[in-house]
């Protein structure tokens, strides 16, 4: 069973590079392109560490970032944390789970005031926000949807499910035949009902998914139905 990863680039090839370092096959079908936002930097004074919780939120956050690049950095994941580290940033905190456990964490050690480097698409953190970049939908032809039967696609976003979902409706394209990974509880929900399967990864990061994926594949070449 191919699993097709729908998230825009740069992730999009890291989580195909994931699942084929598994042996899994995979091929990418990104919906969406990344572009900046224009951004203002806050008085960094008021800033006591940068806020990540996605790659994106670091590649593109552009000129802006330059003012408040000593501040340190709390990432979620270790996809996020290995960018922030690449463009020089100190990462004093990477949480394992989500958004809200690292702002917690965060604030325990004393990083009350957290500046959220934040897609348009975000979900709220309770930290100060700056938008530093969109997620614009890409054109995807209908015999590309219609390829998607017998396959697995792995959801990051709950509006990547509701994309996927109305595309394969309009498309008539049973969603019995569709198998489905999501990074959340929410982002499951946001795909609805009717689905071959739809499987929830064990943390919202993207090594989680690659497992769950993984494990779906298994279980599917054993004759053995998904959960």
């Amino acid at each position: 069973m191919t699993i097709v990863v729908i998230r825009p680039q740069p992730g999009n090839d890291a989580t195909i590079a994931a699942l084929r370092a598994q042996g899994l096959p995979a091929r990418a079908l990104p919906f969406f392109e990344t572009r900046p936002v224009a951004w203002t930097p806050p008085d960094p004074a008021m800033v006591d560490a940068l806020l990540f919780t996605s790659a994106q939120g670091v590649m593109l956050a552009g000129p802006g970032l330059a003012k408040l690049a000593d501040r340190p950095a709390v990432a979620v994941g270790p996809a996020t944390a290995a960018a922030a580290r690449s463009i020089g940033l100190s990462v004093v905190l990477e949480g394992k789970r989500d958004a809200a456990a690292v702002v917690a964490a965060a604030r325990a050690i004393g990083l009350a005031r957290l500046l959220h480097l934040a897609g348009r698409d975000r979900v709220a953190t309770g930290a100060m926000e700056r938008i530093v970049y969109a997620a614009d939908p890409l054109p995807v032809t209908p015999d590309a949807i219609h390829d998607l039967r017998d396959c697995t696609v792995l959801l990051h976003s709950a509006r990547a499910a509701r994309h996927l979902a109305q595309s394969v409706d309009d498309h008539a394209v049973p969603r019995a035949t569709i198998a489905l990974v999501a990074i959340s509880a929410k982002t499951a929900e946001a795909a609805g009902p009717g689905w071959r399967s739809i499987v929830t990864a064990d943390a919202p990061r993207d090594d989680a998914m690659v497992a769950a994926a993984r494990t779906l594949t298994r279980t599917a070449a054993t004759g053995i139905s998904g959960g």
